[in-house]
């Protein structure tokens, strides 16, 4: 009878991960080498749409923007009032937000959402708050916001910003500092 030897337990798992390294090693090696014999495809140029495919439409800068913002501040401050005012871009994506001194934690979202519903509309929101009356559910549509305070800007007849102002205690002055948004960007 012929005496076998007991390998212990770690010898036995050391021998396995070993041999499985190896073998994993070995496949990855034949892989690259099968892949570097094939030749690479040619990169796939970008196909570009037809002129009449598209649209170009004009943007406020951010320099643009913030002396908007800074002016709209500047007629609230004047009145003694606290406000926070947002500008989105056409598309609705805000471009800034600031919240003035003071302007309570509430009106930053709610400046977001009047100058995101002022230009969705291109209309100012205390007139978009009289088709309530007709369309009760325009409320519903989320991120808008039918309180007076928010002013479209336009540019060749088109709107491409909004300007939305809330924390004065009346809509009306709201209203009246996103004006003097839209007024520094027609300077």
């Amino acid at each position: 009878m012929k005496h076998v030897k007991k390998v212990s337990k770690r010898t036995r798992v050391l021998t396995g991960t070993t041999l499985a390294a190896a073998v994993a090693l070995g496949g990855v090696g034949a892989y690259s080498a099968s892949a570097a014999d094939t030749a690479a495809p040619a990169a796939a140029k970008p196909a570009a749409a037809k002129a009449d495919n598209t649209l170009q439409t004009k943007h406020l800068t951010i320099v643009a923007a913030q002396d908007a913002a800074e002016a709209v501040l500047d007629a609230a401050k004047k009145e003694n009032q606290k406000v926070s005012v947002a500008i989105v871009d056409r598309n609705g994506n805000t471009i800034l937000t600031l919240r003035g001194d003071g302007a309570g934690p509430q009106s930053y979202e709610a400046a977001e959402k009047k100058a995101f519903t002022a230009v969705s509309w291109n209309a100012p929101t205390s007139e978009l708050t009289k088709r309530l009356e007709s369309a009760p559910t325009l409320k519903d549509i989320p991120g808008t916001l039918f309180l007076a305070g928010g002013a479209p800007v336009t540019a060749d007849n088109a709107p491409i910003a909004g300007i939305g102002v809330a924390g004065a205690p009346s809509g009306d002055l709201d209203e009246k500092f996103a004006q003097a948004g839209v007024a520094e960007l027609a300077k």
